[in-house]
């Protein structure tokens, strides 16, 4: 085992060899997507930015989602549109650690988000008398600030534990670096045990944040039930937040467990497909749902794409 060990200074991702045939065809699909993933995205930023009328706590909580959205994708996007058009998929170890903190960085934000949301919209029709006061603009940026930077610190402590660890094989089965997979790599097992003790405890924080959210729609079903004023706000504003929070925890969690059990079962172009459905549907998927079910933002949108026609 000993003569395995060296320096690790890049990383071959193997995630596309099964796609040679297409790979002309899959970039021009992946640049369309990532198009639009922006043009969303900042279509609803750069509303909410202009907009006074629109800055308030639930629509700049929506604006952080989709920064997040944007910061996320940009740590996937340009470096697999460049190896579709390259013969060799490196990265190097530096870059690989950056990716990987980034990537899920930007998961555990976007469940920190939700989770932010989903107590707004406590506050809002729970308790609408007390509302501008709890979420005073200081609370605001105080939720935000957390939302962003406690993800980017928990995540960035996983990244310096798996750069502790000494690796044996350059060779990373996905289409980008996963931390998980870089550990399994470890020469020695043994030296993975914090590893796997932090791991463990940063799904546990973020199952807390799930269970959360959970019980704050629980609570805001049965405060909604016997009024109908409050029912409106609800299907308004709650419904597009619950679409946002199944397709991120779908996607994220078919992901984890391809990672954490096993995918040899799995054929690579649907562990390809499953490994980045949650940079692909979530960044698509908020924007539009927001974008056409808040009336604040629809009807911005529409005034100003009737502007532009005149």
């Amino acid at each position: 085992m000993m003569d395995n060990v060296s320096l690790i200074t890049i990383f071959f991702l193997s995630g596309l060899n099964e796609t040679k045939n297409h790979r002309f065809t899959l970039f021009c699909l992946t640049l369309l997507c990532y198009c639009f993933i922006l043009l969303v995205n900042l279509s609803l930023i750069v509303t909410i930015i202009l907009d006074k009328h629109l800055h308030e706590p639930m629509y700049i909580l929506l604006c952080t989602f989709c920064v997040n959205g944007l910061y996320g994708t940009t740590g996937f996007y340009p470096k697999f549109l460049w190896d579709l058009l390259s013969p060799v998929h490196v990265i190097s170890y530096s870059g690989c650690l950056l990716q990987a903190l980034v990537i899920y960085s930007y998961a555990c934000s976007d469940l920190s988000i939700l989770a932010v949301m989903a107590y707004d919209r406590y506050v809002a029709i729970c308790r609408p008398l007390e509302y501008h006061s709890v979420m005073s603009k200081q609370r605001l940026i105080k939720l935000v600030c957390y939302s962003w930077f406690t993800p980017f610190c928990i995540i960035a402590i996983n990244i310096f534990l798996t750069s502790r660890v000494k690796l044996c094989s350059p060779h990373i089965a996905k289409l980008f670096c996963v931390n998980w997979i870089i550990v399994k790599l470890a020469c020695f097992p043994a030296e993975t045990i914090i590893n796997n003790i932090v791991a463990y405890i940063t799904i546990i924080i973020y199952v807390f944040h799930g269970v959360f959210i959970v019980w704050s729609y629980v609570y805001l079903i049965k405060t909604c039930v016997n009024s109908m004023d409050n029912r409106a706000k609800f299907m308004q504003t709650c419904v597009p937040h619950l679409t946002s929070l199944f397709s991120f925890l779908l996607t994220i969690l078919l992901d984890i467990m391809l990672i954490r059990y096993g995918s040899k079962d799995f054929p690579q172009t649907l562990q390809n497909f499953i490994a980045i459905e949650f940079l692909i549907i979530p960044p698509i998927v908020n924007p539009l749902i927001y974008g056409f079910k808040l009336s604040g933002i629809r009807n911005r949108i529409l005034c100003f794409v009737n502007i532009k026609l005149k």
